[in-house]
């Protein structure tokens, strides 16, 4: 993953499928499964890191209403 692109959150989780299906295929030397698995990393960091923000950004949309309730999901039974 060039560092410079910007990428979304559905274009990063494809490409770190695409990642992982390669390397689940085990055909990949050496040396390339282990920039295939850095980048790999670095998409898991940006996909987990945009959806912290999400649910960060959920909450604060979630409270404009002036309470201070923390939102949660009740399941039904």
């Amino acid at each position: 993953m060039a560092t410079n692109k910007e990428y979304t959150f559905e274009e990063a989780m494809e490409q770190l499928e695409t990642i992982v299906n390669k390397l689940e295929e085990g055909d990949v030397p050496l040396e390339e499964a282990i920039q295939q698995f850095q980048e790999g990393m670095t998409l898991s960091k940006f996909c987990h890191d945009r959806l912290q923000h999400i649910e960060k950004q959920m909450e604060t949309i979630l409270r404009e209403d002036g309470t201070v309730e923390p939102f949660s999901v009740q399941e039904e039974e």
